[in-house]
């Protein structure tokens, strides 16, 4: 018997995938058991979707004709609800209310604001409007640009072994012997929902996968990994310059990208950094992808924020060029070696197109032949000790960042202005000495003079000193800081995939599901679990080479940055050798 409920307050929808009540208005909900805060629901508009449970109390004793039209006199109290406490559901004052829940369940690909007008727009020679892909007829999901719960939308026509045709025949054959089916997700805000997992998992993604399009997980002496790139290369980023366009009235910086595979340089402005990095948040659900530095509407051509840029563009560029799925996508190649402008806006629709996204880009992850089905409480444990290691890292890397960024400020003001006023103190001193004109004090007039300077360098070199050891340590904690935020949604799709195992596995135990079925969703689930598994590898690979690099570049400096200031002071102390 379908519930009821009744708006206690107005509830006006902001986000896509919910739907707008009014006070009083009676609705029809879908399930009684809220998540997460929010229940899904029919409207008496016959509008479906998410909305706040405590907008609402649930009507006992009632059921409920799908709206419109209005509904039937109600039937005699429903016995279910013949036990609840008296004002169980008595309404409360109305909440102050926000969005954490179906915020925070949001990945980031699908939150991402591309470049705004203001910080490098769309508008030359090297941008064709009409080939994005909001231009070309609209699809049906998410990524179709809307929320439709069309349970085909991840279909293509390429006949699969998961076909529309073949999955309409077993559902028929399901039916007729009663077989249950693995439920789908009410949260459609889920990443593992919206990235695809959900459908990958239920068998209802089917497509042709090209060879070049196949992603392979391999099994490494630490557990799965992903298979190398067979040909690495790496990509410099320098020569950052100021160009004009439409006769000096528009202007942007251009870097020069130079990929040691191809040895020829390609000039690159932010926005299609922008473009490209909005690909591939899309494309790879269960890969970090790293983020580029954020954009700045004010103060674009600065020297220090173009510097910095480059800078965060080159940490970029090294993590990229280091993933070996990353480093072998179409969209990212197209992006370092296409030179042609007919040629660019040709690959760029094509990415804009690309089919092996969503629940299709699963189909692309494959395991080497032979490969063990991981037991799900294995996978369950790695992923508790992973999140458990991310919540204490990102900790230490805020903690860092705070601190460098203290003590980086200290030095170009605090340390520079005490090292000066000694300086200054030497100097008065020494000053007050020269009232005296015996030739024989003249040596340590000279002396105290230098020692002054000498101090009032060493605070010049405190003020610059950042640039060299603590600025690149800031650099390397935000990309990391990066990393970790992109995580969270990663595992939210490997733990949605296992809840779908573990349904499974409760229909085959109460004799409700076939076996072969339930087989199949767990391993489908398997495939999500190497990808996963692999991913969280290559990041502790990367996160060793990183550290282990910029740790000893930060104390070499420390070292060098030290020993100038020994010098000056060994300097200084030499001239009273003389006096």
């Amino acid at each position: 018997m379908a519930l009821r409920a009744r708006a206690l307050y107005d509830f006006r929808a902001e986000n896509p995938g919910e739907v707008s009540l009014r006070e009083a208005e009676v609705l029809s909900l879908c399930s009684e058991q809220d998540i997460e805060g929010w229940l899904e629901g029919v409207n008496s508009r016959g509008e479906r979707g998410l909305f706040p449970a405590s907008y609402v109390e649930v009507v006992r004793g009632e059921a409920a004709a799908p709206p419109p039209p209005p509904p039937p006199p109600p039937p005699p109290a429903d016995s279910r609800y013949a036990n609840l406490p008296p004002g169980g559901y008595e309404p409360a004052a109305p909440p102050s209310f926000s969005y954490p829940a179906v915020q925070s369940a949001r990945p980031a690909a699908l939150h991402y604001q591309h470049s705004q007008p203001s910080d490098d727009d769309w508008d030359d020679e090297w941008d064709d409007s009409s080939s994005t892909a909001a231009d070309e007829a609209p699809a049906t999901g998410y990524y179709g640009g809307g929320f439709h719960d069309d349970s085909s939308r991840y279909r293509l026509s390429t006949p699969g072994p998961y076909s529309t045709t073949a999955s309409s025949a077993t559902a028929a054959s399901s039916q007729a012997k009663g077989s249950a089916t693995v439920s789908r997700n009410l949260n459609r805000f889920s990443a593992f929902v919206k990235s695809g997992g959900e459908a990958f998992v239920l068998g209802e993604a089917a497509g042709f996968v090209r060879d070049g399009d196949k992603l392979c997980v391999v099994q490494g002496p630490h557990g799965p990994e992903w298979q190398e790139n067979p040909y690495p290369f790496h990509c410099t980023i320098d020569e950052p310059t100021k160009q004009t366009k439409f006769k000096g009235m528009k202007s942007y910086i251009s870097y020069r990208l130079m990929p040691s595979h191809t040895g020829q340089h390609v000039h690159r402005r932010y926005k299609h950094f922008d473009w490209l990095y909005a690909r591939l948040l899309e494309k790879f659900p269960v890969i970090s992808v790293p983020r580029i530095p954020e954009k700045q509407a004010t103060g674009r051509f600065e020297e220090d924020f173009i510097s910095k840029r480059r800078k965060g563009l080159v940490w970029w560029m090294d993590h990229m060029c280091s993933h070996p799925i990353l480093s072998r996508c179409d969209a990212f190649q197209h992006f370092l070696t296409c030179t042609d402008e007919k040629a660019w806006k040709q690959g760029k629709r094509k990415c804009e197109k690309d089919e092996m996204v969503g629940a299709n880009f699963f189909l692309t992850l494959s395991t080497m032949p032979g490969a063990t089905i991981l037991e799900p409480q294995e996978v369950e444990a790695k992923l508790d000790a992973f999140k458990t290691f991310a919540k204490r890292m990102d900790e230490g890397v805020l903690l860092l960042n705070q601190t460098a960024g203290e003590f980086a400020r200290k030095q170009a003001s605090g340390f520079k202005k005490e090292y000066q006023k000694v300086g200054m103190a030497f100097k008065g001193l020494g000053q007050a000495f020269e009232i005296d004109q015996q030739p024989f004090s003249a040596g340590l007039n000279r002396a105290m003079s230098f020692t002054a300077d000498a101090y009032d360098t060493i605070g010049e070199m405190f003020a610059e000193q950042p640039r060299q050891d603590l600025d690149p340590i800031m650099d390397l904690l935000a990309m990391y800081q990066g990393h970790l935020a992109n995580f969270p949604d990663i595992i939210h799709v490997q733990r949605g995939a296992l809840t779908k195992v573990r349904e499974s596995k409760k229909h085959i135990e109460e004799g409700k599901m076939e076996l072969q079925k339930a087989n199949e969703i767990q391993e489908r689930c398997n495939i999500i679990s190497y990808a996963t598994l692999a991913e969280i590898q290559h990041f502790h690979k990367i996160r060793v080479r990183d550290f282990k690099s910029q740790m000893q570049h930060f104390l070499q400096q420390q070292i060098t940055f030290f020993q100038k200031v020994t010098l000056k002071l060994e300097e200084a102390k030499q001239k009273y050798d003389a006096v």
